[in-house]
């Protein structure tokens, strides 16, 4: 059955479906970067809610601002902006259509039509899943990035911004000048205090061109910080056979895990839906689940993604299925992760910890390997970096977070061992593999790219563990090195050796 809002009544039984008027749905949130998790985390918990018959004045127009959006878009308009959800529960697989959703903007040059919807003020939250690294942020100040060409761009011709951000601004001084007030911009990406970064975009861009707006914009507007969780799979050919499997043809189904968290400041300067009532967490320390979750679950993709790769091993669940690659994660996250990161209510890190384990494990979610290895200038940086800094400071352990890197190195150089090539995966993957290749002979080569690791590449200590473990992956192969990580083998004279320690 294709799927439409004309077909929902004709789905099979088993798919659950909304059964709210969409009809008389309202619209209250804009939420730019419709792809595979927002559908399957934040637009899912605003259906619950209207499943219960609330918040109908707040439904999702969709957005984009770049050309490639505009592929999503079509897909979703022609199913009436309706989803598939597939739940990859181990004990089975289960499909619901959400609805929340009710339009897709149009996506053009200068962001007219964003505007125009953002100016409304009947929009009462702008919502953001463009990814940790699209705020603009300089990776070695970690402020503002107020050279980058498209802020240029949006600080010279601010009513023809090129970026969100951009768009953002332009339409908060239309709401100014009318007198029609402010809206919250809500980040639900995967960055430390996402919140504060966002407004420290927004206003910053605003400064460019319009100081008295920028002073505005940070008096009245909310940016509430939030932590977002759950695996979303990217689709691909494997996913629409499976919603096909479930009787419905749907072009942008999503696939999820049988797991969601949502962590939110409860700071909302235009109203909010009353998610607390479907599982939403408001809180006043939303710094300390994002620390948890950024630090073992972020960080841990990122602990087994780089070895995965190299190892040419396909998802995530047969990387923990890996006995050295598990092992790798176990030991680094119990020995040099968790002792950085402090519990939250009912949740210790070592819990959390056994929770991320048996999540990545989960065999029926199929989570490539390249997804999670993706955008490792972001990612290392994000979710790595930040702990290997603090445990420097505390004169804690790094060999593991250096063995970390030192994978990373590796797979940038863009080879597995089976010698099969990896394609270009980073929005620097030039820069990457260049670094990658001149490591190779003299590793601190790696460390120097002071655009990731700051002043890191002055650190003797890690500057050490990270040569020696570089050393030993390219003339001994990864799995040696993991084996002497993990304590299976010894290390002579920077190869692996054939005793067992410990």
């Amino acid at each position: 059955m294709r799927l439409s809002q004309a077909t929902l009544g004709q789905l099979p039984a088993s798919v659950a479906r909304p059964h709210y008027d969409r009809g008389a749905l309202r619209p209250g949130i804009v939420h730019i970067g419709v792809g595979n998790f927002h559908r399957a985390h934040q637009a899912w918990y605003l259906h619950r809610l209207m499943q219960q018959g609330e918040a109908l004045d707040w439904a999702i127009i969709g957005a984009g601002v770049r050309p490639y959006d505009a592929q999503m878009r079509e897909k979703l308009l022609a199913q009436d902006c309706l989803t598939t959800l597939i739940e990859l529960d181990p004990s089975g697989k289960s499909a619901e259509v959400i609805g929340p959703m009710i339009d897709y903007l149009p996506i053009e040059d200068g962001n007219g039509p964003l505007i125009d919807q953002l100016a409304d003020p009947g929009i009462r939250i702008v919502a953001l899943t463009v990814t940790e690294g699209g705020y603009y942020v300089d990776p070695v100040s970690q402020g503002f990035d107020a050279g980058h060409p498209d802020i240029r761009h949006d600080a010279a011709n601010p009513d023809r911004p090129r970026t969100a951000f951009g768009a953002m601004v332009a339409a908060l001084a239309r709401r100014r000048a009318a007198g029609d007030g402010p809206f919250t911009g809500l980040s639900c990406d995967n960055l430390q205090e996402n919140g504060r970064v966002l407004r420290r975009t927004v206003v910053s861009l605003a400064r460019l061109s319009d100081p008295d707006l920028a002073d505005w914009i940070d008096t009245h507007c909310t940016f509430p910080n939030s932590m977002v969780d759950c695996i979303v799979p990217a689709t691909g050919t494997q996913e629409i056979a499976l919603v096909q499997a479930f009787g419905i043809e749907d072009d942008a189904p999503v696939t999820h895990e049988d797991f969601r968290q949502w962590v939110v400041e409860d700071d909302f300067c235009a109203g909010r839906p009353d998610l607390h009532r479907v599982g939403v967490t408001f809180s006043d320390d939303v710094h300390a689940y994002e620390t948890m979750k950024l630090r073992i679950l972020n960080a841990g993709h990122q602990v087994i993604a780089n070895a995965g790769e190299i190892l040419a091993i396909g998802t995530i669940a047969e990387c923990m299925a890996h006995p050295l690659v598990s092992s790798l994660f176990h030991k680094v996250q119990r020995e040099e992760i968790a002792p950085h990161v402090a519990a939250v209510p009912n949740m210790t890190p070592a819990a959390y910890i056994d929770l991320v384990e048996r999540r990545f494990s989960n065999t029926a979610v199929v989570d490539t390997t390249r997804r999670v290895a993706f955008d490792g200038s972001s990612r290392h940086t994000g979710f790595v970096l930040p702990i290997v800094r603090d445990a420097l400071a505390a004169g804690a352990p790094i060999e593991g977070l250096a063995l970390v890197e030192a994978l990373w190195a590796r797979m940038c150089d863009g080879t597995r061992e089976d010698g099969s090539a990896i394609a270009p995966n980073d929005p620097f993957w030039d820069e990457l593999v260049g670094a990658a290749r001149a490591a190779r002979d003299r590793p601190a080569a790696w460390l120097e790219q002071r655009q990731f690791y700051g002043d890191l590449a002055g650190n003797e200590g890690l500057r050490e563990s990270f040569a020696r473990w570089l050393g030993l992956i390219w003339s001994d192969g990864c799995e040696a090195a993991l084996e002497c990580y993990v304590g299976h083998a010894s290390v002579t004279s920077g190869r692996a050796g054939t005793g067992v320690s410990g």
